[in-house]
């Protein structure tokens, strides 16, 4: 294999660069040319690809965000602009392809692997960490410590004013991120997509869990079936008539920033690994980490079963750290 392409697409994750720069450094380590696709499926489309060098990936470790850039393209769902992609991939030389991102991005990588019939390896890198065959996927560590910061800086104002906040995160099909963070911040509630929200239900355990305490904080995951954090509370206020309620909705500040250690070494890892495997001859698989381990799965798998299932055991343990006496 003398030419492997690489391209970050989807949303994007702190941890990207880290991989980014851990592919390039083992293909140019191993004699192979590493070509950048700028911008995911769309910058392929358009022709946007570049031979990387050492240089280009000189002190991104550290970066949030991706060098590479990423979009989602429409045009990509449509076979002639696929046969486009696969002309200029071919124009280039490429002989393997490396995938980081979510199942979205991975669905367009198989369809592109059975089309051009050329071996391709997936690496998860999202924040919501709901790809199945993971442990953890890239970006998760950091985004989940940027939530808990926020909470608890917002747990000072929230002290100091006796109010209730409801705190949207991120995690539209998942609430790892949520439910995460309300064990680590110490939250008195969670709202997550995978289990139903009473409303009345959570007035009373608010009220429960607020006496004697300055202040109450509530986790929401976006795609709760109650909704985001303003039309929770639009929706329990009448059950919390004297309490003050706050919504801070934490958006693409747990994107951002520099990955944590965790996020830079499970990113390289992976980075590496994916080369090793191509140059194995490997194809349509994804990696994935489980304990310390690294593994890998076809990667039709990853996109079949969609997500990882939520820790029921941390279910749990929330809800014994919100019993009161």
């Amino acid at each position: 294999m003398k030419k492997i392409a690489l391209m970050t697409s989807g949303g994007d994750s702190p941890g990207m660069n880290a991989c980014v720069r851990a592919i390039v450094k083992s293909c140019l380590a191993d004699g192979i040319v590493p070509v950048g696709v700028l911008d995911g499926f769309q910058g392929m489309i358009e022709d946007r690809m570049y031979e990387m060098t050492y240089s280009d990936v000189n002190n991104i470790v550290q970066m949030g965000g991706t060098i590479l850039g990423t979009a989602r393209s429409k045009q990509f769902l449509e076979a002639p602009y696929r046969k486009q992609a696969i002309g200029n991939l071919r124009q280039m030389g490429v002989e393997g392809l490396i995938v980081i991102g979510g199942d979205g991005s991975f669905t367009g990588a198989t369809v592109l692997s059975e089309e051009m019939d050329i071996p391709v390896i997936g690496i998860p890198g999202t924040i919501d960490n709901d790809i199945y065959g993971t442990d953890h996927t890239i970006g998760y560590d950091t985004a989940l410590n940027t939530v808990v910061e926020a909470v608890d800086r917002i747990r000072d104002t929230a002290n100091s004013h006796h109010r209730i906040f409801f705190v949207e995160v991120m995690g539209r099909h998942a609430g790892f991120i949520a439910l995460n963070a309300a064990v680590a911040s110490g939250a008195e509630s969670v709202l997550i997509p995978e289990a139903d929200t009473d409303i009345e239900s959570l007035a009373r355990q608010i009220k429960e869990q607020n006496r004697g305490k300055r202040s109450s904080i509530v986790l929401v995951a976006e795609g709760d079936d109650a909704g985001g954090s303003l039309e929770v509370i639009r929706k329990v206020s009448p059950y919390l008539e004297g309490y003050t309620i706050r919504a801070s909705v934490l958006g693409h500040i747990q994107r951002g920033g520099r990955p944590s250690a965790f996020d830079r070494i499970l990113a390289t890892r992976m980075g590496c690994y994916a080369v090793e495997l191509l140059e194995k001859g490997k194809r349509s698989l994804m990696i994935g980490s489980m304990g310390d381990q690294l593994q890998t799965i076809p990667i039709a798998d990853g996109i079949k079963y969609k997500s990882s299932p939520l820790d029921q055991d941390k279910l749990n343990l929330l809800k014994k750290m919100l019993t009161t006496n």
